[in-house]
């Protein structure tokens, strides 16, 4: 027992919390089902305005498709929208019955209570789609178990850990990544997604002393347009072109492999552009096994006015999750 490291025991843990009380389904996952999806997004970053973005994504996908939506927020004990707590996120026993859950948190530290549900629905076998900062999802003392939640787990269920980005600049005045497909880069994903430049400043995860993690597929590349790591002469540690988005597969305690959709993307800017908004909508009808339209309809459901990104009080206050409903 003294050799098992820190994820085997965890993993021992996830496989019996999986084992009780669940049935065998009858859809392998990725599979067509003939009820509406199940989506719960879980939803707490305090710079990148996702309790702003991901309503407006799942608003898209209620119409397209019809899906069953719950959104799980950072709330503070009013039961007021609150991203700068990192302690608590309501409602994720929603994830319990997800078809598909959508992960945009930034350094969490969610009880085990709470967080229970996020490790079980990983270890399930059932599709996830991550953003941005859900490379970094989690942050928790590294003199505990739960520690392996900050860079490991990220790394196996997403394919990479925070590491570093290019620089902010001025944040929400102009682009700071060019995006684009590779020549000779097709998938699904990609229907209808043409090149085009994002607000997210690039975040370093293939290149230098790192690689991306198990079978990472790279389908958009990004180009800094500014760099920090240029600036200080680090472009061979931190190279100007990064995968921004890409496909991949985890095997948990379950023996199912899951789908699993990542973009480094997210400034709530983005979200503006309709090819952001395409590329992931096709990233979770593609974890959902679900056909993708040539060109689906991305238009917003409701209106998209963000506020910008950054911390303490940029985020728009007194909003509730009944608001979105």
């Amino acid at each position: 027992m003294q050799n098992l490291t820190r994820w085997t025991l965890l993993l021992i843990v996830f496989a019996l919390w999986s084992g009780c009380g669940e049935s065998p389904r009858e859809n392998s996952p990725g599979t067509e089902s003939a009820d509406p999806p199940h989506i719960v997004f879980v939803i707490g970053d305090e710079e990148y305005r996702s309790e702003e973005s991901m309503p407006m994504m799942a608003g898209i996908l209620e119409r397209e498709l019809g899906a069953r939506i719950s959104l799980c927020f950072s709330v503070d004990s009013a039961g007021v929208i609150d991203p700068n707590r990192l302690d608590h996120i309501e409602g994720l026993e929603a994830l319990d019955s997800a078809d598909l859950m959508v992960l945009f948190t930034r350094f969490r530290a969610l009880p085990p209570s709470e967080l229970e549900h996020i490790t079980r629905y990983a270890e399930s076998g059932k599709p996830m789609v991550g953003f941005r900062t859900a490379t970094h999802a989690f942050l928790y003392p590294d003199s505990t178990e739960l520690a392996v939640m900050n860079n490991e787990w990220p790394t196996r269920v997403f394919g990479q850990q925070w590491i570093t980005h290019h620089g902010h600049f001025e944040d929400g005045e102009g682009p700071l990544t060019a995006v684009y497909r590779p020549d000779g880069t097709e998938h699904p994903i990609l229907r209808g997604v043409d090149d085009f430049q994002a607000y997210s400043w690039l975040y370093h995860v293939d290149g230098g002393d790192w690689k991306l993690a198990g079978d990472s597929n790279p389908l958009l590349m990004g180009r800094s347009l500014r760099s920090k790591h240029e600036m200080e002469g680090r472009l061979d540690r931190f190279p100007l072109v990064n995968p921004v988005a890409w496909t991949k597969t985890y095997t948990g305690a379950s023996g199912q492999a899951a789908r699993v959709f990542f973009t480094t993307l997210g400034h709530p800017y983005d979200f503006r552009n309709p090819n952001m908004r395409r590329l992931a909508l096709n990233g979770m009808y593609w974890a959902l096994g679900k056909p993708i339209p040539e060109e689906a309809d991305v238009t917003y459901a409701n209106t998209y006015q963000p506020n910008n990104s950054g911390f303490g009080d940029v985020y728009k206050k007194g909003l509730r999750p009944g608001q979105f409903q």
